[in-house]
């Protein structure tokens, strides 16, 4: 079998056993639903290559409005990755950071990181507790209960999260094999978060429609209605949403 006939193979298996947790997903997605009826804003945070999740979700054609991605080149691989593993393996700075996105006790603070061992994941959830903001975060459980906890507390993100999606997956990530070598490769981690996160906005927007709210969907700026459209949606979130 190719490779990649291999690798889509163990994504969507992956994806398929995120899909299995019903009840968990349904609940991420009421929860989103809830804090968008009273005004709130989706807040997404993560490292690395974790800031992906939130560029995606923020400002993109087809999604939200009111979805902020907490996203500084301290925690990002550009201009280094070796600052991004610093920062976030770091505490104490994360909660400034949080803070600095305005949040309302109404918002909903969404976090992923698929080892859920470092502290800026941790610290962020904890300081959104303070301010009695609920917290959602997508992990990999059997990837943090192999590793130990890089926080002070020894907690892991599992465990400070109001409400855990399980994204499978093993210690490690990567997936793939060859016998000439001892690394793994190729991890499936970002297909299937991404998959399904999108998935659940899509739940969110059916679940506001159907109780009689209009939400603000972002059009392609190639439409020639885009601009027009997106401009009235930045006015309204532009003290609310970090890049607008």
């Amino acid at each position: 079998m190719k490779r990649y006939h291999e690798f889509v193979e163990v994504v969507n298996k992956q994806i398929q056993e995120v899909l299995r947790q019903e009840e968990v997903l349904e609940k991420a997605a009421h929860m989103i639903a809830d804090s968008i009826k009273k005004d709130g804003v989706l807040h997404v945070f993560g490292c690395g290559h974790s800031q992906m999740f939130g560029e995606e979700l923020c400002f993109r054609t087809g999604g939200l409005g009111m979805v902020n991605a907490i996203m500084l080149p301290h925690y990002g691989i550009y201009p280094n990755h070796r600052l991004s593993q610093l920062m976030e393996r770091t505490e104490g700075f994360a909660p400034v950071v949080f803070d600095m996105m305005k949040p309302q006790s109404q918002d909903i603070l969404l976090i992923v990181s698929v080892s859920g061992r470092n502290p800026a994941g941790i610290d962020m959830v904890l300081r959104a507790k303070e301010k009695g903001i609920k917290t959602i975060a997508f992990t990999s459980l059997d990837y943090s209960m192999k590793v130990t906890s890089r926080h002070s507390s020894g907690l892991l993100l599992k465990d400070v999260a109001d409400l855990v999606v399980d994204l499978g997956g093993i210690k490690g990530d990567a997936v793939l094999e060859n016998p000439k070598i001892k690394e793994k490769f190729c991890s499936p981690s970002t297909v299937v978060t991404m998959s399904v996160l999108i998935g659940m906005i899509g739940e969110v927007i059916d679940l506001l429609i159907e109780d009689g709210i209009t939400p603000p969907i972002w059009l392609s700026g190639n439409l020639d209605e885009g601009d027009a459209h997106n401009a009235k949606i930045s006015e309204k979130y532009k003290d609310r949403v970090d890049i607008l």
